[in-house]
């Protein structure tokens, strides 16, 4: 009997000191939108029906200030899904693809931490074997991912399900357009205001609107499937529209993003931070929330304290490049860098006396504003100059001008802020192997299609007519 007594006192004993099992990582819904600018969303202020996006502001945490490194639909992806920027992936055109050697993305370092990672919707990225996703059906199917979750219940792992939408990228075909009355929409600052602008403004909002019943289907089924809880949900909406000065350029329209992470029980809701963040920076946040190590070739870094309410700040300067050469009804190059501080933004054109442009000039909106022009619209004469004249250094006061009108790059009280900034921009292109115009002179070479059809470099077609890409 004292046997038994003893060796139930050590069993006792023994399970006391056994460590305490670790709670199961969250799993991660990324939500990506297409071409939608930050300010048209409802819970930025914006005029779009989006009431299941803004039930994320509601349920956990707006930022104010998140940044991409490129207003294009590739190069932004890229950087998203491997925490470097385009520049030094290779992947900084349009169209493009991963050339740097040895990438690996969120797909590898999450599987590495058991998860399993699937993306349905827009690719738009490549080789496959730097991105192996578990790639899902295209369009968006709540079946598929239904299928997917249940996949992954039954080998009791954790998930990374990206749901990369085509919308609101043009054509608008998509949404109820009675929701709009064209009329009475509110245009943003600057643009002429005609009748083509209201129609297509009104067709793109309802697009908007359609891409938000596809994030209520997915926020749904997190519920329907018991993920609700253990589920960090981020939206992210991308570059801004193509319709003109958003997309394609490094403008706040371009390349400010809308970012929403409801997180339940850890991030507080309804609460806002203009902590200035970057998409290369989501990637090491999931990977220390995932207990993953963070490596040196990332350029991002972690905001999880963020996210915890421990710190309202991040990043002092973001960055961005944009490189016209092989866009769509573009021009033979334009290149474009940024940096951006919480109050001022600093811009270099390394062309700016050869011609910009791209595929938003063959947009009805920008005809008519041509035709207006040449009927003497004030209005519409300086859009289209602001658009397609501009000086090689552009220097902005983001938070008295938050539409980038009024160029100070001559005012000399700012001279010593200017050069704070471009000694920035200086070391960020260094470090990034960013050769300024000879690699903008490069980047057919990081293109697939001119890869494989080199007379392509002769001139890209427009894209068709209700498709999207």
């Amino acid at each position: 009997m004292k046997h038994l007594r003893l060796f139930a006192f050590l069993l006792g004993a023994t399970a006391t000191l056994l460590p305490a099992a670790s709670p199961p990582p969250p799993n991660v819904l990324l939500i990506i939108a297409d071409d939608f600018t930050h300010r048209d969303v409802g819970c930025y202020g914006g005029q779009a029906y989006t009431p299941s996006i803004d039930s994320l502001a509601r349920d956990g945490l707006k930022f104010t200030r998140c940044f991409q490194a490129a207003p294009m639909c590739s190069p932004t992806r890229h950087a998203l899904y491997t925490g470097m920027y385009p520049i030094k992936t290779g992947a900084y055109p349009n169209h493009t693809f991963v050339s740097r050697p040895n990438t690996i993305s969120i797909a590898q370092r999450l599987k590495a931490g058991g998860y399993r990672v699937a993306l349905s919707g827009k690719r738009h990225v490549g080789p496959e074997d730097v991105l192996p996703f578990e790639y899902l059906p295209d369009p968006l199917n709540g079946k598929n991912h239904r299928a997917f979750l249940a996949s992954v219940a039954k080998e009791k792992k954790p998930f990374c399900l990206v749901l990369a939408s085509h919308n609101p990228h043009s054509p608008w075909t998509e949404g109820d357009r009675s929701r709009y009355d064209a009329a009475k929409l509110r245009l943003p600052p600057g643009w002429p205001d005609t009748s083509e602008t209201r129609e297509d403004y009104r067709n793109y909002l309802a697009e908007c609107t359609a891409l938000d019943g596809e994030v209520a289907d997915a926020l749904a089924m997190l519920t329907e499937t018991g993920n609700a809880q253990n589920t960090i949900v981020i939206f992210l909406s991308e570059q801004g529209t193509s319709l003109p000065r958003a997309k394609w350029n490094l403008y706040d329209r371009g390349i400010q993003s809308a970012c929403l992470v409801r997180w339940l029980g850890t991030v507080r809701p309804g609460t806002t931070t203009s902590a200035m963040i970057e998409y290369v920076d989501i990637l090491p946040t999931l990977l220390e929330i995932a207990g993953q190590p963070r490596t040196s070739d990332l350029d991002g870094r972690s905001f999880l304290p963020v996210l915890r309410g421990a710190a309202d700040t991040h990043k002092e300067f973001v960055f961005a490049e944009y490189t016209n050469r092989g866009v769509n009804n573009g021009s033979d190059h334009y290149g474009i860098r940024s940096v951006r501080s919480a109050r001022y933004k600093y811009i270099w054109n390394f062309t700016p006396t050869d011609s910009y442009a791209n595929a938003s000039l063959h947009s009805a909106t920008y005809e008519s504003w041509t035709r207006a022009a040449a009927a003497g619209d004030a209005t519409a004469k300086t859009a289209i100059a602001r658009l397609l004249h501009r000086s090689e250094i552009e220097f902005y006061d983001v938070v008295a001008d938050p539409e980038e009108f009024k160029n100070l790059s001559a005012d000399p009280a700012l001279a010593a802020e200017m050069a704070r900034h471009r000694a920035q921009l200086d070391a960020w292109m260094k470090a990034q192997g960013d050769l300024g115009q000879a690699t903008e002179m490069e980047a057919l070479a990081h293109m697939k299609k001119y890869i494989e059809d080199p007379g392509a470099a002769a001139g890209d077609t427009k894209k068709k007519k209700g498709k999207k890409k």
